[in-house]
């Protein structure tokens, strides 16, 4: 117990998770703001370059030698996907309390104090940031809503709950996230699973620094499987009654076929045409269970032979703790 307070009473008070994809233009910006804002307290950055295509890596290393006290650069080996850059910040941050932020300016630092303050005033394990007016294209805002949408379904959530990319967290539940293994994380996924104690606050969205959205149609169908299968069966359930409708318009639809060629058409040709449909239409019922089913057992298998959820390659960091995960009540 007197081990545990020391660490806590020598770790940052609030550690700040910025994942990092193709955000030269800027990450500087985002990290001098923070830097400004958190001043007065204990904090520190864990910048997650996540397999950067532009000059990201360089321009993370020169923050991260620019301030090494606050700065920590986790270097993955190439791209694994927003979730799993930051689980793998998470991994690395050893602050009481946890923010994630996105590298684009989207999310002000500013508000991650009004969010802190009503975690700790409420007893909240997480408090999420809901946009006043979101700033992104209608696609990506579509995407958004679909995903909101399957997420009541598949985890269910409160339909007023938003989970944003934006949250503040406390280190018992970042503790619980982290040790997910799975290679497909959702971490809003891991947080409903662990706990209901969930808040959210109204916080500013602003415009895209860096220009359009970075989420492409096949990132967004990605996340959107990976909180589809991999934190609820319902899908397979769903499968079930699916098939028994499909078995019961069959016979509805036998039946109708029946009483209209006795009594109300008799000389109409029941022929080739119908029969055909009808199989197309089953096996495209067939087909489609099929596929479920097979993804959920890809995705064990993948789990299965150990595929990674992130893969470091190096971290910059001035402390010895830079090869081992800060985690309160390890020994």
């Amino acid at each position: 117990m007197i081990a545990e307070q020391t660490i806590l009473s020598l770790s940052p008070e609030l550690s700040l998770v910025i994942p990092v994809y193709n955000g030269s233009r800027t990450i500087g910006l985002v990290v001098e703001r923070i830097q400004t804002v958190f001043a007065p307290m204990r904090f520190e950055i864990i910048l997650v370059n996540d397999g950067s295509e532009d000059d990201s890596e360089l321009v993370c290393a020169a923050l991260a030698e620019k301030s090494p006290e606050v700065i920590t650069l986790v270097h993955l080996s190439r791209n694994f996907g927003e979730h799993n850059a930051v689980l793998a910040g998470l991994s690395y941050s050893r602050g009481q309390y946890v923010a994630v932020l996105d590298d684009d300016g989207q999310n002000p630092p500013e508000e991650v104090m009004p969010m802190l303050q009503e975690l700790k005033r409420k007893g909240y394990d997480v408090v999420y940031g809901h946009y006043i007016e979101k700033k992104h294209s209608w696609f990506r805002n579509a995407g958004s809503r679909f995903n909101d949408r399957i997420a009541t379904l598949m985890l269910d959530k409160p339909k007023d709950l938003y989970l944003s990319s934006f949250k503040v967290m406390t280190r018992f539940l970042v503790n619980e996230i982290i040790k997910y293994r799975g290679a497909y994380p959702y971490t809003d996924g891991l947080i409903y699973r662990t706990t209901r104690k969930i808040g959210q606050i109204p916080v500013e969205h602003r415009t895209n620094l860096s220009g359009p959205s970075r989420y492409t149609f096949r990132k967004l169908v990605r996340l959107w499987l990976n909180m589809f299968l991999n934190f609820s069966i319902k899908p397979l359930r769903l499968s079930v009654y699916v098939g028994l409708c499909t078995s019961c318009l069959s016979i509805l639809a036998l039946f109708l076929i029946l009483i209209d060629k006795i009594w109300i058409t008799p000389n109409l040709t029941v022929g080739i045409p119908t029969v055909l449909g009808s199989i197309v239409f089953l096996a495209g019922i067939q087909l489609m269970i099929l596929g479920l089913v097979g993804e959920y057992l890809g995705r064990l298998y993948m789990d299965h032979t150990g595929t990674p959820q992130y893969i470091v390659r190096y971290v910059r960091r001035t402390d010895s703790q830079a090869e081992a995960p800060f985690t309160v009540g390890e020994p």
